[in-house]
């Protein structure tokens, strides 16, 4: 089957290209630009072009007839690639049907990890499990890793590790056998317009789930109580306090994944906390890209608490650089009061513009300094730009000793490697 993917170069399309050539499908596909994902999917044998005014789909298809056209939610509507695929009776669908038939053909069974905030360490976490115990298993995570590809289907694995994610109601379109919800905030206010709404997708997803596992706290949220095909972990579960790597919300995530091999495989506990000890981490997430330097995707308060609860069990100073997420997150966040305590900890902020991704055109952009004003002003907060200035300030806390960690899901992680690595 010929299968092309639009939008190849990103976090959700370009995983699944993956998987399909790893399923010996043909795959081509395009990107608005050159990035790293491409260069991978070009050496191991897909056909991707530069460029998306409908040329690139339309000669694949002369080349060899397109069967499966996939594409992401952020795709318009009137998109020329959308648009010849319908026009030509190409099957059309999001990454989630698409998905689902390879789950289906390969006869895996899901483990998902959903949930606002943890999703990818923990699926890491249980990708480097797997591994580590030598038993084959399929995946698809958001980032890098160190211990392998973003996705892989392996030929005799029983089980295919997901980050589902809840934007534009993905994960409802899932049966999973086990589903971890690591942890849970209000978030998507694009597709979720009420925490209400957030809450009922996620009742959902459990629903639609053989059996979940997750945190008294989350349960709550949900309204959930401990039954046959839910598992609710307390936060005084004195095995977790076997796990030591570093961070409150990182050891939690790791108890999670433990608990769920330690039911699927009938593993030995000790042995499955030995293994995730050594669990090397996954990309942007508390990355350390030089002395004194890290990369984080934190942009919500919850993340932003979390990840400086772990800079600071390694440092005393502790100093961010802060790129928000998206506009229309931050009205939301603003309403919310949100940045109010989530950066106590650190010694300075040095607070970037908001990186505007699907934004609503009518919303007022929200300055770095209408953000900072909602801060409690217990923190040294001062907006920034990614210039020479940032980076001398960065040099000079790093040689003075602090811990530098930069925040953010949009660019900022690009600029800090192109300085400092």
């Amino acid at each position: 089957m010929h299968v092309y993917f639009s939008g190849i170069g990103g976090v959700g399309i370009g995983p699944l290209a993956m998987l399909a050539l790893d399923a010996h499908y043909t795959v081509s596909g395009s990107d608005l630009q050159q990035s790293e994902m491409v260069s991978f999917l070009r050496d191991r044998g897909a056909r991707v072009q530069v460029g998306q005014d409908g040329s690139q789909i339309a000669n694949e298809h002369i080349e060899k007839p397109i069967e499966w056209f996939v594409y992401s939610s952020a795709l318009p509507t009137d998109h020329p690639e959308l648009k010849f695929a319908r026009e030509h009776g190409i099957k059309v669908s999001k990454r989630d049907e698409f998905l689902n038939q390879i789950l289906k053909d390969k006869k895996l069974r899901l483990i998902a990890v959903s949930g606002t905030h943890g999703k990818t360490t923990t699926t890491g976490m249980l990708v480097w499990l797997f591994k580590q115990l030598e038993i084959p298993v399929s995946y698809s995570i958001g980032t890098s890793i160190s211990f392998g590809p973003p996705a892989q289907y392996v030929d005799g694995s029983e089980y295919f590790v997901y980050e589902c994610d809840e934007f534009d109601r993905n994960f409802l379109n899932f049966k999973p056998s086990y589903s971890l919800l690591p942890s849970l905030d209000y978030d998507h206010a694009d597709t979720y317009p009420t925490k209400e709404d957030y809450n009922y997708a996620f009742n959902d997803f459990v629903a639609n789930s053989s059996n979940t596992i997750m945190w008294q706290e989350t349960a709550d949220q949900l309204g959930l109580t401990d039954q046959t095909t839910t598992t609710i972990l307390s936060p005084s579960d004195p095995g977790k306090d076997l796990v030591k790597l570093a961070g409150e919300h990182t050891r939690k995530n790791a108890w999670l994944a433990v608990q769920t091999l330690e039911d699927i495989l009938a593993k030995d506990r000790s042995e499955l906390i030995s293994i995730v000890n050594s669990f090397p981490g996954t990309n942007r997430r508390f990355e350390k890209l030089t002395e004194g330097l890290y990369t984080d995707y934190a942009h919500h308060p919850v993340e932003i608490a979390a990840t400086l609860e772990m800079a600071k069990e390694l440092s005393k100073n502790v100093v961010v650089v802060y790129q928000p997420h998206q506009n229309i997150r931050q009205h939301e966040i603003l309403s919310e009061n949100g940045y109010k305590h989530c950066f106590n900890g650190a010694d300075t902020v040095y607070w970037l513009p908001t990186y505007l991704s699907r934004e609503y055109q009518d919303l007022p952009i929200l300055s770095a300094t209408d953000l900072m004003a909602n801060t409690d002003g217990s923190v040294h907060t001062e907006p920034a730009e990614m210039n020479e200035l940032l980076e001398e300030k960065i040099r000079s806390h790093i040689q003075k000793g602090d811990l530098v960690i930069g925040m953010s899901a949009g660019d900022l992680d690009h600029w800090l490697r192109a300085h400092f690595q």
